[in-house]
């Protein structure tokens, strides 16, 4: 059941964080939003009657805070769904290592600062789950995508791992989009990558709304069933 289920969402503010957040209020649930970008949080949130805070999932006091939040506005916190990730890919060769860091520090320590702040609230209730949006690219690596592809790998990694330590009480989901039509290649540095992407992404993307179908799903099985990894991806994908 989703109705009534306290859900904490990273990276809200567009994409498949806003169109999840979106599918789950409509479904019921009291949702919880974080991303940094304030106006766009702000104004989801206001259309969707939730509460939100400005969050840097780099910054293990953020997410600690957003959990606060939704303990301290709801009385507990029953799903995270650590979506906030990056990805300024280029090739190994252009050397940009701000950019690998970037990549390291959101998409992989994101999601290890949402265990931390969410795996003692789950624990003390006795129920949770977690959701964690990784990629294709964890299954599949291609040129300019390699520093990326590994930070998604050990997300699956990490989820893994929680699943198999998180006992009978606690749930670990994976959802794993493939081209989808959102900003990500905004964050793209290089320009012959960012076209290249752009056409493909045209030429065959899905919406953010068919991740948030996915995630939703993973979220509304009976507390005794553990949906582990979803990968979705257009037909026309490689």
């Amino acid at each position: 059941m989703i109705e009534n289920k306290v859900v904490v969402i990273t990276g809200a503010s567009s994409g498949i964080g806003a169109a999840t957040a979106a599918l789950l209020a409509e479904r019921g649930a009291k949702v919880v939003l974080g991303a940094r970008r304030k106006d766009r949080l702000d104004a989801l949130a206001e259309r969707l009657g939730a509460v939100s805070l400005p969050t840097d999932v780099r910054r293990p006091a953020d997410v600690a805070a957003l959990v606060r939040l939704a303990r301290e506005t709801h009385g507990r916190l029953d799903v995270l769904v650590g979506n906030a990730g990056v990805g300024p890919i280029s090739p190994l060769d252009s050397l940009r290592t701000d950019d690998w860091d970037t990549m390291i520090d959101v998409n992989i320590k994101g999601v290890l600062h949402g265990i931390a702040a969410a795996l003692p609230v789950f624990r003390e209730q006795g129920s949770g789950q977690f959701v964690h949006t990784a990629s294709t690219a964890a299954y599949r690596t291609v040129p300019t995508m390699a520093v990326y592809a590994a930070t998604k790998t050990a997300v699956r990694t990490i989820s893994e791992g929680l699943r198999q330590e998180a006992g009978a009480d606690l749930r670990v989901s994976l959802v794993s989009p493939g081209m989808i039509a959102t900003d990500f290649i905004d964050g793209i540095p290089e320009p012959s990558v960012r076209e290249r992407l752009g056409e493909a992404r045209d030429a065959v993307a899905i919406p953010p709304e068919a991740i948030a179908r996915a995630i939703a799903f993973a979220i509304d099985q009976p507390e005794d069933v553990d949906v582990n990894e979803i990968v979705v991806r257009p037909t026309a994908q490689d």
